[in-house]
């Protein structure tokens, strides 16, 4: 089953080049984004249905993240918390703000869909 792996500077590379990724942006501070961790966590100790999937949690407040803010310059538009990105193989593919299960397993099973 998989497990919500901590991103920093020293793995979000490696992490966002893996076949498929979601990683959820956050920060320290962040209320809401401590409840989506939350969820996150209770619903991958019993999923499997994406057990091919990396779950990854960044804390955009997270000292270091000179090179990670620099080659995503779309983090400048982003304005709610938490934040959503599923990578395909090192590519941006799907996004959303917010929390939500149901969000999620939709545009993973579209992704898992998609031709390759």
């Amino acid at each position: 089953m998989p497990s919500l792996e901590m991103i920093d500077a020293s793995n979000w590379e490696a992490f966002t080049q893996s076949s498929v990724a979601v990683l959820m942006l956050g920060k320290s501070d962040c209320s809401k984004c401590d409840a989506w961790t939350k969820e996150l966590t209770e619903f991958l100790s019993s999923d499997d249905e994406f057990a091919h999937v990396r779950f990854g949690k960044l804390l955009l407040d997270t000292p270091g993240l000179i090179a990670f803010k620099k080659a995503n310059p779309w983090l400048a538009e982003v304005d709610v918390l938490p934040f959503n990105v599923i990578y395909v193989a090192g590519e941006r593919v799907k996004t959303f703000a917010g929390s939500g299960l149901d969000r999620l397993r939709n545009r993973l099973r579209k992704v898992a869909e998609a031709p390759a």
